[in-house]
């Protein structure tokens, strides 16, 4: 791995970091009584990593901004010393929380593998 493909790898890290960061004080917008930010934000979460491991031509390039976001992610919805909460046990935080470990994960499973044996074509091109 190159200096810029590390560069790159942290940089998506960070992304992930921020979506979380974003995504933690604006998933709670609701219409009516659907939580309509928190199933955006789950498009979001799905497609990120997505295209990021699309982009980068590995799972790896969809691991970072997911790992990046669930760090952030999970270290808001605990309990601060101060007693603050950023993702409060609603319908919306439950449904961006959970929802959106499993679509991170699904992003991730999806992302086609760079060292798949059984992905190449015969002959080894």
């Amino acid at each position: 791995m190159t200096a810029v493909t590390g560069a790159a790898y942290g940089m998506l890290f960070l992304l992930g970091l921020v979506l979380g960061v974003v995504g933690g004080f604006e998933h709670s917008w609701y219409a009516g009584s659907v939580p309509i930010a928190a199933l955006g934000w789950l498009l979001i979460l799905f497609a990120v990593p997505y295209a990021m491991g699309r982009l980068m031509g590995g799972r790896l390039g969809a691991t970072a901004p997911a790992l990046g976001w669930l760090v952030s992610s999970f270290l808001l919805a605990t309990r601060q010393p101060a007693g603050d909460l950023a993702i409060a046990g609603d319908s919306a935080g439950y449904w961006y929380l959970y929802g959106g470990a499993v679509a991170v994960a699904a992003a991730i499973m999806v992302t086609r593998s760079s060292g798949s044996w059984l992905l190449k074509s015969p002959g080894g091109t």
